[in-house]
C-alpha cells in the first residue's frame, strides 16, 4: 500500500500510483458505462483502500459540479410538466419536513445529543441533506466537528439509499411518478435523489428533480426560523441561487423552440457531471468521516430516515 503513496518520476512529472488509479477511475465516470450508483461504489471504494489524493480539490468541487449539473438537467424539463408534479408533491413537502424536524427534536433529546447536532440531522434530513447543514450550520454558529457530525451522517445514509432505493422500487411495482416522488421525500441529498432517479427512469427523473429543488427551497424560511429560536443575531441566511438557473433552463426548454436541439447535449452533460459528483462524494467519505459520526448521531439520522421512508412510502402507494 505504501507503493502506491510514493512519489514516482517520469520526463520531471513527479506523481503517486494512487492519483494515477483516481485519474483512471475519474475518465471512467467520464464514459457511458458508468452510472451513478457505480460511480458512487468506486469512490468508496477508493475512500477506504487508497484514499482520496485530491480531497480538499474534489470538496471544493463538489457542490459546484452538482449546481450546474442540476442546471443542465433544467433543459430536460417542461415547465407544465413541473408544476404539475410541485402541486402532487407541495403537500408531501410541508408534512414531511415539520414532522421530521418535531420528530427529530424529540428522538435528539431522548438520545442525549446537543441542540445544535440534532437539529443539522433534522435539517438534512427534512430538506436537502448537506446542502442544508452547509446552510444551517453558520445560522447556528455550529462548531466544526458538529457540521463534521451531521454531513458524515447524511453523507453515509445517502450511499445506502442510492443503492437500495431503484431495487425496492421495482420490487413494489412502483410507477415512475410514484418513484420519483418518493426519491424526492425520502432521500436527502439531491446529488443522490438525481441519481437513484436516474438509474429507475426518465420520468421519475423528473419528477424527483422539480419535488427536490422545490424542497431545497424551505432552507430559506427553516434558516430564518433556526436564527429566532436559537436566537442568532446578524446571521447570513443563505440562499440556493442555482435552483433559479434551473427554473431558466427549464422554461427556455418548453418556451423557446431554438433551444431543442442543444437540450439533449446539455442534459447528457448534466448526467455525465452528477455521476462525476457522485464519484467525489464517495471518494470524501474516508475511515475518519465515518468514525467521526459516532454512534448516537447515526442513530437519529437512521431513525429519522426510516420513519420518512416507510411512511412517505406507504402513502405515496395508496394514493399517488
Amino acid at each position: 500500500m505504501r507503493h502506491f503513496h510514493a512519489t514516482h518520476t517520469v520526463f520531471g512529472f513527479g506523481f503517486t500510483l494512487r492519483a494515477v488509479v483516481f485519474g483512471l477511475l475519474l475518465i471512467y465516470c467520464l464514459t457511458p458505462w458508468a452510472s451513478p450508483p457505480i460511480a458512487l461504489a468506486l469512490g468508496l471504494a477508493l475512500a477506504q483502500t487508497l484514499g482520496n489524493p485530491f480531497a480538499r480539490q474534489t470538496k471544493l468541487a463538489t457542490a459546484k459540479l452538482l449546481q450546474y449539473s442540476v442546471i443542465g438537467l433544467g433543459f430536460g424539463m417542461n415547465a407544465h410538466a413541473a408544476v404539475q408534479a410541485g402541486k402532487t408533491g407541495i403537500v408531501f413537502t410541508v408534512v414531511s419536513i415539520l414532522g421530521t424536524l418535531v420528530l427529530g427534536y424529540v428522538a435528539g433529546r431522548w438520545l442525549g445529543l446537543t441542540r445544535h447536532v440534532t437539529h443539522l440531522i433534522s435539517c438534512g434530513t427534512a430538506i436537502c441533506g448537506g446542502s442544508a447543514i452547509a446552510a444551517v450550520g453558520p445560522v447556528l454558529r455550529a462548531k466544526d466537528e458538529e457540521m463534521s457530525v451531521a454531513l458524515g451522517t447524511v453523507f453515509v445514509l445517502n450511499a445506502i439509499a442510492l443503492f437500495a432505493f431503484p431495487p425496492i422500487g421495482r420490487a413494489l411495482a412502483m410507477t415512475q411518478s410514484q418513484f420519483g416522488l418518493w426519491c424526492a421525500i425520502a432521500i436527502h441529498d439531491t446529488s443522490s435523489v438525481v441519481g437513484a432517479a436516474t438509474a429507475y427512469g426518465d420520468q421519475a427523473l423528473q419528477v424527483a428533480t422539480t419535488v427536490k429543488l422545490a424542497r431545497a427551497l424551505w432552507i430559506i424560511p427553516v434558516s430564518i426560523v433556526t436564527a429566532l429560536i436559537f436566537k442568532q443575531k446578524g446571521v447570513k441566511i443563505k440562499i440556493p441561487y442555482f435552483i433559479l438557473g434551473f427554473v431558466a433552463a427549464m422554461l427556455i426548454n418548453t418556451f423557446v423552440p431554438a433551444a431543442k436541439p442543444v437540450g439533449p447535449v446539455l442534459v447528457g452533460a448534466a448526467k455525465i457531471g452528477l455521476t462525476v459528483t457522485l464519484f467525489f462524494i464517495g471518494a470524501g467519505l474516508s475511515g475518519k468521516v465515518l468514525k467521526t459520526v459516532g454512534a448516537r448521531p447515526f442513530v437519529l439520522g437512521l431513525l429519522l430516515w426510516a420513519v420518512i421512508s416507510t411512511a412517505s412510502l406507504y402513502v405515496i402507494l395508496h394514493t399517488v
